[in-house]
């Protein structure tokens, strides 16, 4: 199992971008998704979480700039991120709740850069 993530980049404050993380390999079933993310000397934070049914849980600091959708399908995970700010720059990664051939086991993609300046 894998989770590959893309769509980092950099990008002026007030501007947007969208990170994308498709898991692959034997999955029988995806729980819960996730984005966290880690700026240079900071703890990893959470950014947004969604469930398998579609209920979102956001950071406070990015509520109503950043959406997360999924789609089961193609076993991928979204994060819209609008309106941002330096502060967002961070490295980002996806994780997920997934049951393959080994039981229930939280799998991360690697690390996606963000920078936001002018």
């Amino acid at each position: 199992v894998q989770l590959q993530a893309s769509g980092g980049g950099l990008v002026q404050p007030g501007g947007s971008l969208r990170l994308s993380c498709a898991a692959s390999g034997n999955i029988f079933s995806i729980n819960n998704m996730g984005w966290y993310r880690q700026a240079p000397g900071n703890q990893r934070e959470l950014v947004a979480v969604i469930t398998s049914g579609g209920t979102t849980t956001y950071a406070d600091s990015v509520k109503g700039r950043f959406t997360i959708s999924r789609d089961n399908a193609k076993k991928t995970v979204y994060l819209q991120m609008n309106s941002l700010k330096p502060e967002d720059t961070a490295v980002y990664r996806c994780n997920a709740d997934i049951l393959s051939r080994s039981p229930w086991q939280i799998y991360w993609g690697q690390g996606t850069q963000v920078t936001v300046s002018s």
